[in-house]
């Protein structure tokens, strides 16, 4: 694999925009309801969200990062910090083609990185509940489940929920 992580710039929006909306499709169909889905991809999976997001991060935003191989955009991921000593994986997504191929390792990695230069001491993820595609991935890399909350997004007429994921940075 020749794949390297890097931060995202204005150039990618529209290969972020596409991998998350398709990842995000692929993941949640038949798990999730359909309006409930184009929803949240209607919000965070825009182009002038996105671009946004690349060029002024917001506080406790650490901004995308990108797995690309032979020049082709893969992947999208971004972290940040809640609390002293707590990182957040926000977001992460591969082209759905190329999951399995330890891309999603690679961006999880950066985050961690990111995360760790600023004191984190251990990272969070929400995972939806019964994605049989995030959360055997996290179990994976040593994250526990804690506990569980409506997902971030639903509305209270949404009976939509998520794990949140921990694991310890060492």
């Amino acid at each position: 694999m020749n794949a390297s992580v890097r931060a995202a710039t204005a150039g990618d929006v529209a290969a972020i925009c596409r991998i998350c909306t398709d990842a995000y499709r692929d993941t949640y169909a038949g798990l999730l309801p359909g309006d409930y889905v184009e929803r949240v991809i209607a919000e965070f999976y825009n182009p002038e969200r996105v671009a946004g997001e690349i060029a002024a991060r917001p506080p406790g935003w650490l901004g995308y990062q990108v797995v690309e191989e032979d020049g082709r955009v893969l992947g999208a991921a971004g972290g940040g910090t809640t609390a002293p000593g707590v990182g957040e994986l926000f977001v992460i997504y591969l082209d759905p083609a190329e999951r399995g191929r330890g891309l999603g390792t690679l961006l999880l990695n950066r985050i961690t990185e990111q995360v760790t230069e600023l004191g984190a001491e251990e990272l969070w993820v929400s995972v939806v509940v019964d994605n049989d595609k995030g959360i055997p991935f996290y179990r994976a890399r040593g994250f526990e489940q804690m506990s569980k909350r409506r997902a971030y997004g639903a509305g209270p007429d949404d009976d939509v929920w998520a794990w949140r994921m921990r694991r310890l940075i060492p």
